[in-house]
């Protein structure tokens, strides 16, 4: 180490204390800012005198002043500690975000895929982040957003925005008719929703957005349908088609068990015992995933970095990374 790499680090620790000096100009108010003893004050002011080569404080009558070369140095010591100050205050920073938690709040269908691909690419960048899930009904689910108990929602249909909540969608996916491999209309290319007006119909329950997207669609066709069961999850959903207890509309299955092979020439996916999608000849047979979350004004209750980060990459990334996901799950 050469001398004046030495006589440097010597010097470190005394910056702040002769930044302290250089505003008050008072070695006893210095003391008791910084709540050293004053003697403390008194040697340390010594000892930079004898690093530096030059005293850069003198007596002045019951006081004390600053030489010329305490002035000319004390703007290039306030300099570096500001610098050390922001590369602090970045560091701090960045190590809220990974040790941050974010609870979403999100409908059944999107834990299986949708959710995970979000969180993955996330905690890619962030991999310390935590994460506090919940999942259930589109209207529990907008009810934890709204009691501050989740930061974000996932659901279908999208929030509507208000004065405290703010949505965006993410992409669509085309819902679908579900029946038994052997139903009469497994083979068909496309369907009508008027066409399943005598068939038991297994839907979601009341509060699910699933629920509200197939209202709509029996609204359109002019008649309610006859409900045969009601679920929760839209496995058991599928189940219950497959054991041929009526017919269902959701969005594709994918590859989950029981869904058939298409066959030659049909839209549909056709094959041996289980269910089949045959896609919906209708202009709102189709869900569209968004995104929600609570406006914040600041103080106590600003938005965690953490969530903020979540939700800009959810936005920017979110549409693109899903694209190859709903085209899967479509089939297209």
């Amino acid at each position: 180490m050469d001398i004046e790499h030495k006589q440097l680090v010597q010097l470190l620790p005394l910056l702040p204390l002769l930044a302290e000096l250089g505003r008050t100009e008072h070695i006893t108010e210095t003391a008791e800012l910084l709540g050293v003893p004053q003697s403390t004050v008194s040697r340390a002011i010594a000892r930079a005198s004898a690093i530096v080569g030059t005293e850069l404080l003198v007596r002045d009558g019951r006081g004390v002043r600053l030489t010329p070369a305490a002035k000319a140095l004390l703007p290039h010591i306030d300099a570096a500690l500001g610098e050390f100050q922001t590369g602090l205050d970045l560091v701090r920073h960045e190590s809220e975000v990974v040790r941050g938690r974010i609870a979403v709040s999100f409908q059944h269908t999107f834990g299986e895929a949708t959710l995970p691909l979000l969180i993955s690419a996330f905690r890619s960048r962030h991999p310390q982040t935590a994460f506090d899930l919940s999942q259930g009904a589109r209207d529990g689910c907008l009810a934890e957003l709204a009691a501050g108990s989740a930061d974000l929602a996932l659901t279908a249909p999208v929030a509507t925005p208000s004065r405290t909540i703010s949505s965006a969608a993410l992409y669509r996916e085309p819902l679908r008719l579900v029946v038994h491999d052997r139903h009469p209309l497994a083979g068909r290319r496309r369907v009508r929703v008027a066409e399943i007006r005598q068939e038991p119909f297994v839907a979601m329950g009341s509060g699910y957005g699933m629920r509200s997207l197939t209202d709509a669609l029996f609204r359109e066709a002019g008649f309610r349908p006859r409900i045969a069961f009601e679920s929760q999850d839209s496995h058991t959903v599928r189940g219950l088609v497959s054991a041929g207890l009526g017919v269902s509309i959701l969005p594709p299955g994918g590859s989950a068990p029981g869904r058939q092979d298409p066959s030659p020439g049909t839209g549909a996916d056709h094959g041996g015992p289980g269910w089949v999608e045959i896609p919906l000849d209708s202009a709102l047979a189709f869900r569209e995933i968004g995104l929600a979350w609570r406006e914040r004004r600041g103080g106590p209750d600003a938005e965690p970095d953490s969530v903020r980060l979540f939700r800009e990459l959810v936005l920017r990334d979110g549409p693109a990374l899903l694209a190859g996901f709903v085209r899967e799950r479509s089939g297209s």
